[in-house]
């Protein structure tokens, strides 16, 4: 590491110090707070019949199925739709980067579906695929596995399919516009060598253009992929958990509003909170993103 790359990480850790300490400030006290609870086994309906139980309640959310089948759930959404907004947003931004007539006003209509409401989204994609009065069935009755009495909601494939592709059309612009930002920082003359190489366009994409986006498209995936992973407004509006559509989030919410265990969804809530942070490093670790060389010092 250079003189300035410590010189920067130095700055970096003050600047960003202050908004660290009102965050530990204002989340410290509830994260201790849910690692307390999920030591016992505590009803609200019976706040007086509150007991220790160690790790009892992590052992009982561990060796539920549905537990396992709601976080398979979970990477499912996660996975296709991170995925697919990858791709998509990654044309997204190659278009906004290179238009040059009405530029503005198509970066607007492409990030307007991000700054709708998600329950507002969520509720017209339930409409969308409504048996009775959706354009969906109507639209697609020429495919063969679409048909005007299709049931989106009525069986588990279908209702994860529909609360993905709400999902995809919800946050697509906004992996596109971080994938836009990367690909503002790619240089110009590198890419202009390349062409006079004799290198064809998908050659300059995968050899030039991505490689030197491999930070952004680490951040947009980590961001998104955090997201995803704790996705619960779709479901909660669209299926409400039928279906076999819940997701870990959606558990915890059923154990801790629904039926008041405040023990087990405290455990359900850390567990999240310990998948999420196993998943940022594991998409650190397999981007494997030197920083240094990525500001252009090494």
């Amino acid at each position: 590491m250079t003189d300035r790359s410590r010189a920067e990480n130095r700055l970096g850790q003050r600047l960003v110090l202050p908004a660290v300490i009102v965050m530990l400030v204002v989340t410290a006290w509830p994260m201790f707070q849910a690692l307390y609870l999920s030591l016992f086994r505590y009803r609200l309906t019976s706040p007086d019949d509150k007991e220790f139980v160690g790790l009892s309640n992590y052992g009982t959310v561990l060796t539920d199925p549905l537990f396992w089948q709601d976080t398979v759930n979970t990477v499912i959404i996660m996975v296709v739709t991170v995925g697919v907004e990858l791709v998509i947003g990654f044309v997204f931004a190659l278009v906004m980067h290179r238009i040059v007539f009405a530029r503005g006003a198509i970066r607007t209509s492409i990030l307007i579906p991000y700054g709708i409401i998600t329950v507002v989204s969520a509720y017209a994609w339930q409409f969308a695929f409504s048996i009775n009065n959706g354009w969906v069935n109507s639209w697609f009755d020429f495919l063969p596995w679409i048909s005007s009495e299709t049931n989106w909601f009525g069986s588990h494939w279908p209702a994860m399919f529909a609360i993905m592709v709400s999902e995809i059309w919800k946050t697509t612009p906004f992996m596109s516009l971080l994938l836009l930002a990367g690909l503002s920082q790619v240089s110009e003359d590198m890419i202009e060598a390349a062409e006079v190489d004799g290198a064809t366009w998908w050659q300059r994409l995968w050899k030039v253009i991505i490689p030197n986006m491999r930070a952004a498209i680490m951040v947009a995936v980590l961001f998104r992929a955090l997201d995803a992973f704790r996705i619960f407004d779709n479901i909660y509006v669209m299926t409400r958990g039928a279906a076999d559509t819940e997701s870990s989030s959606f558990l915890t919410y059923r154990q801790v509003i629904q039926q008041f265990q405040l023990g087990l969804g405290s455990a359900l809530s850390v567990l999240l909170f310990i998948s999420v942070l196993l998943l940022a490093a594991l998409i650190v670790k397999l981007f494997k993103v030197d920083l240094a060389q990525a500001r252009g010092e090494a």
